[in-house]
């Protein structure tokens, strides 16, 4: 991949070993294999990083393993999803360099899902898209040249093509789009970007499908912002920074569209060294935790919040099972952590308990090869 790749940046992936062979195995999988007529999860993986993962994968959830069901063709590099509110349709991200894509499937049959169309990010390696609440567009945030793309969604679901592109400028570095998400309101569209350091702040125009920035928030030179989650009030949000093992605290401030950096938690235990990048970081809906992925360690770090949502403690670091997780999956039911873990070609779960929060010990795994992400249904 051409210039600052988000998957060569941080090291090349190692071998899979038997993730390779099992995941072989999970792409041949018949249509009739056992399963749970429960859940259904979307696993993505890179399908241009040796060892060649899928691309798409169905996996169903059977109990609180994960079981193969197939995997979808023509959907290379899938690396992020969101599916509409009606659950008629999933997106997904194409993360291709130099010419990034968005796939659209109809998954009312949830295990089946047939691929209505892709069209072009208008950038390099989209790394993360989410549907806007108002269900008219899809936003992704282009990691490798560091834009936002606004997606309009047709009728029956499948994209246009879009109707803004905002270039993302950074000052140290180049810009590296991570991330854009809509705030609870639906008001407003916030964009993550690593390279630029900062958090952009836009008003989106459903009526034209426009982008306007509002704010701009920068972090302090180093920290690489990648994934932020809101506080189920909606106003705090907790920031991940990959090149720094920390997570900032912000307040949100809906009305007035603002974002403001309170504090910093370190997301692993005092005196750790070597490599130690956060991944994904997620809320619990009873707003009492929030977990973050660690890389290098390869730790799931457990966090208690404190003073209404001000503040975070680190509480925990468990094994993940794995090396290299890089996204974390927490179910509806919310008594499951699915982790995956990159560079061994692993989907791990390890049991929470509702009451202290914690994550038990991993419990059991299935092999993809270079996997990204975990996406239930």
């Amino acid at each position: 991949m051409a210039g600052l790749s988000r998957r060569t940046f941080l090291g090349a992936a190692g071998a899979a070993g038997l993730g390779t062979v099992v995941g072989a195995q999970l792409a041949a999988a018949a249509p009739g294999c056992p399963r749970d007529a429960g859940a259904t999860a979307y696993v993505g993986s890179y399908t241009s990083t040796p060892p060649a993962g899928h691309g798409l994968d169905v996996v169903s959830r059977t109990g609180t393993a994960l079981t193969p069901v197939r995997t979808v063709s023509s959907v290379p590099d899938a690396s992020w999803f969101d599916r509409s509110l009606d659950g008629h349709t999933l997106y997904v991200t194409n993360e291709g360099d130099p010419d990034g894509a968005i796939s659209a499937l109809d998954v009312r049959d949830a295990e089946n899902p047939n691929l209505l169309g892709s069209v072009s990010s208008k950038g390099s390696a989209p790394t993360h898209l989410s549907v806007h609440s108002s269900q008219k567009y899809v936003l992704a945030a282009n990691y490798g040249s560091g834009s936002v793309v606004v997606l309009p969604i047709l009728d029956g679901g499948e994209l246009g093509p879009a109707t803004d592109l905002q270039q993302h400028v950074g000052a140290e570095r180049d810009a590296h789009a991570h991330q854009v998400v809509n705030d609870p309101t639906g008001r407003w569209v916030l964009s993550v970007d690593l390279g630029a350091a900062s958090v952009y702040v836009y008003t989106l125009d459903t009526g034209t499908g426009k982008l306007a920035l509002h704010q701009q928030v920068t972090l302090p030179s180093g920290a690489g912002p990648r994934h932020l989650a809101f506080h189920p009030d909606g106003r705090y949000a907790y920031l991940a920074q990959e090149l720094r093992p920390e997570i900032t605290v912000l307040s949100w401030d809906a009305a007035a569209g603002k974002l403001t950096p309170l504090a910093v938690v370190p997301a692993v235990p005092a005196g750790a060294t070597g490599d130690l990048f956060p991944g994904e970081i997620v809320v619990s809906k009873d707003a009492k935790f929030v977990y973050a992925t660690v890389r290098g360690p390869n730790t799931l770090a457990t966090f208690t919040v404190t003073g209404g949502g001000t503040g975070l403690k680190l509480v925990s670091s468990v094994d993940t099972g794995g090396n290299w997780p890089r996204h974390l999956a927490l179910p509806a039911d919310e008594r499951w952590f699915y982790v995956a873990n990159q560079r061994s070609g692993t989907v791990t779960w390890l049991p929470r308990d509702p009451a202290t929060g914690l994550p038990g010990a991993v419990a059991g795994s299935l092999a993809v090869p270079s996997v990204n992400s975990v996406f239930f249904a």
